[in-house]
């Protein structure tokens, strides 16, 4: 009997020793940050600054599938409303127009050794949903004020994005501040369709320049209040990639019948039975690269068993991902996700179509492939004929930037300089932006601003009474004015 003692005693030391470990990097190691003290508050009248954010808002420059001049007046009469807004700004800023509408800016800098910087806003906004209208509690391109905030389409995404980067430039240059590192300030005009003639043609036009970027900030993650599960103070994600994606038409053809003599497997049934399969059988969830890194990062600032976990994942990965799994937005950061979108099929109720189609979203996670969602797709279906195709445009996920550039720790000192209270991660965006045009230019692309926002301000994303708070736009301004001065006004 003493060897079961033995193996007790030996069984008992390690688990207490790996209690140890684990309490050990959960509490005792603590988060490494080196000190950064806030900066003065740069003066800015919040009342001047939010009527000049209004005036932009009032343009209808929204982007219609399929339809590029459509809004073309509009941004051309915004154009001309940031250059009278904005004087000191366009004296020091050469402006470029791509593709029509498009904006590039350029303040050129006095050290040609240095790489430039590009900051990133877009000028297009998404229509307005027919029939919402009447829930808006101000008018969608009203450009009210009223209490507290800036209403309208346009408001949060993304032109207070694009006039704060020209308030922050209009302060520097009417102060005589001259850069040492050339800013480039690339406003397109047509993102939300995916950008082809607006950062595209910019990127295609500065790699035909040969020039080469030190880093890209645009828009992608924001700083959010009580969305992020045990963290008590605001956070701040910087987007270091974006997922990619591919949307996969299933469809099954044969020759229409009489539904009174149905046979064992109908067009219906057999996209209907590869859906069921691909929902239940999602792509792999993998908490590795930006998801990892996120969750470490924000580990120290959580309490309890949060922080046990996320700061032991080296041997409770698998307890995380099973609890991460059960919020939709912690499993999207995970995993390539699955969405059922659209299902096409028969046209009277006694007739057995002839074609059933279904088509389904991916949003491909970084290290996952156009063409392995695919595989994915034709190995879970099971069903060899069954058509299998991408349809529409479809994008592989971006690179990856690191977390560790010094690109990456001035916008990081930026935001702790400007927000101390907030905590500072890397994330991952699942939308799309423009900066991934700008991948051939640079390995540093980042995508934040700090637009502040809790768990019912999501739903204003491209959705009714976006808004932000004049607080908040000057808290954004006071934010770029701070990182332009330290990325190319400052040393090198």
């Amino acid at each position: 009997m003493k060897w079961v003692f033995r193996t007790l005693g030996v069984l008992a030391l390690v688990v207490g020793v790996l209690a140890a470990i684990m309490a050990w990097r959960a509490f005792g190691i603590g988060k490494q940050e080196a000190s950064v003290a806030p900066t003065p508050k740069l003066d800015v009248d919040a009342n001047a600054a939010a009527q000049r954010l209004a005036g932009a808002v009032r343009f209808k420059t929204i982007s219609w599938d399929g339809k590029p001049d459509a809004s073309g007046d509009e941004f051309l009469a915004l154009h001309d409303y940031l250059e009278k807004t904005f004087p000191a700004a366009h004296r020091v800023l050469k402006r470029e127009k791509i593709g029509r509408f498009s904006l590039l800016y350029t303040w050129q800098g006095s050290d040609a050794s240095l790489k430039p910087v590009m900051l990133m806003a877009h000028q297009d906004v998404v229509p307005i949903a027919p029939g919402t209208e009447k829930n808006w509690l101000h008018e969608p391109f009203s450009g009210d004020i009223a209490d507290g905030f800036v209403w309208g389409r346009g408001a949060w995404d993304d032109k207070s994005n694009l006039l704060a980067l020209l308030e922050a430039v209009e302060k520097l240059a009417t102060a005589g501040a001259q850069p040492r590192r050339t800013i480039y300030i690339a406003s397109g005009h047509d993102e939300e369709v995916g950008g082809p003639r607006g950062a595209t043609q910019i990127a295609t036009l500065l790699d035909q320049r040969g020039v080469k970027l030190e880093f890209v900030i645009d828009e992608g993650m924001i700083v959010t209040s009580g969305v992020v599960p045990g963290v008590a103070k605001p956070v701040a994600l910087i987007g270091l990639a974006e997922k990619g994606s591919a949307t996969v038409s299933i469809s099954s053809e044969g020759a229409p019948g009489h539904s009174s003599m149905p046979p064992a497997s109908s067009r219906i049934g057999d996209v209907a039975d590869a859906l069921v399969k691909l929902e239940t059988h999602q792509m792999p969830s993998r908490l590795q690269g930006v998801a990892r890194e996120s969750l470490e990062a924000l580990a120290p600032d959580m309490g309890g068993l949060n922080r046990l976990v996320l700061s032991n994942l080296w041997i409770a990965e698998p307890l995380a991902r099973a609890a991460l799994a059960k919020s939709p937005a912690a499993a999207a950061m995970m995993r390539t996700s699955t969405a059922l979108t659209v299902f096409n099929a028969g046209e009277k109720s006694n007739v057995l179509p002839g074609k059933a189609e279904a088509l389904v979203n991916f949003r491909l996670a970084p290290g996952d492939s156009i063409e392995s969602v695919l595989q994915h797709v034709r190995y879970t279906a099971g069903n060899p004929l069954l058509k299998v195709a991408t349809v529409g445009v479809a994008r592989e996920a971006s690179p990856v930037s690191p977390s560790d550039s010094p690109a990456f720790k001035l916008i990081e000192r930026a935001i702790r300089e400007t927000m101390p209270e907030a905590v500072v991660a890397p994330g991952l965006v699942i939308a799309g932006t423009d900066s991934r045009q700008m991948s051939g230019l640079t390995t540093n692309v980042y995508r934040f601003v700090p637009v502040r926002a809790g768990p019912g301000d999501l739903a204003r994303f491209h959705g009714t009474n976006e808004r932000i708070g004049v607080e908040n736009y000057v808290e954004v301004i006071r934010f770029f004015h701070r990182l332009i001065s330290i990325s190319a006004m400052e040393g090198k």
